[in-house]
């Protein structure tokens, strides 16, 4: 398995060059094609610029370090497009989440048909819906499928209503915007979290229930 020319250039386009240092939306320092300190040398630092050529140079090491960390993940052969599109996508939202994601469960399992659904899941970054997000899954689905044979008649579990799909959606609202900002910060809410916000809102919903069953019942007997 090994990265394509297809994949680098996925990861260009839709991470975008940038000569001078930024802060990316979830606040990290990030210059060239989307590279950050966490990512490995350089450090990025206020007012620090780059060209073009030293970008790319910084993103092909960035990518390979990532290429490293998916491939002991993947249980099954994949294709060489199949590993780019994984690549681009642990890149973006971090190895951390992508380890956790229900995109390389379903590959591990062999439903390489349910990835494109999953990966469409993955399109929020401060909780909010982003169209950049949306473009890149599209892409990265569209990389992934573009060598895989067509299976006739087979639904996506991956599409929302689904309950690995449901559970995915929480995580998923913790994509980071900032390319190899994600490294190591994979911002997803343990399961007990989810569990007791559930149970707040069920609780608020009954006292509210009872608190009007009770002035309802007043009325009726002040009348």
């Amino acid at each position: 398995m090994q990265m394509t020319e297809e994949g680098l250039a996925l990861i260009r386009r839709f991470e975008g060059f940038r000569a001078r240092a930024y802060r990316c939306p979830a606040g990290v320092l990030t210059i060239g094609y989307g590279h950050t300190s966490q990512a490995g040398p350089p450090v990025v630092r206020p007012g620090m610029e780059i060209g073009e050529a030293e970008a790319r140079r910084i993103l092909a090491r960035d990518v390979e370090r990532f290429a490293r960390e998916v491939e002991p993940l993947l249980k099954r052969p994949v294709t060489d497009a199949q590993f780019s599109a994984l690549v681009s996508f642990a890149f973006n939202v971090g190895t951390g989440a992508f380890r956790s994601s229900s995109v390389l469960k379903a590959v591990n399992a062999g439903r390489v048909h349910d990835v494109p659904g999953r990966l469409k899941l993955w399109v929020k970054a401060g909780g909010r819906v982003l169209q950049g997000l949306e473009r890149r899954r599209a892409a990265e689905a569209e990389l992934f499928m573009s060598d895989t044979p067509p299976q006739a008649g087979r639904g996506v579990t991956g599409a929302p209503g689904s309950v690995a799909a449901e559970r995915d959606l929480g995580r998923a609202g913790a994509v980071l915007g900032g390319g190899a900002a994600a490294a190591g910060a994979a911002g997803v809410l343990p399961d007990w979290a989810v569990v007791a916000i559930v149970l707040v809102v069920v609780l608020g919903v009954a006292l509210w229930m009872l608190v009007r069953w009770r002035r309802t019942s007043r009325a009726e007997v002040a009348q």
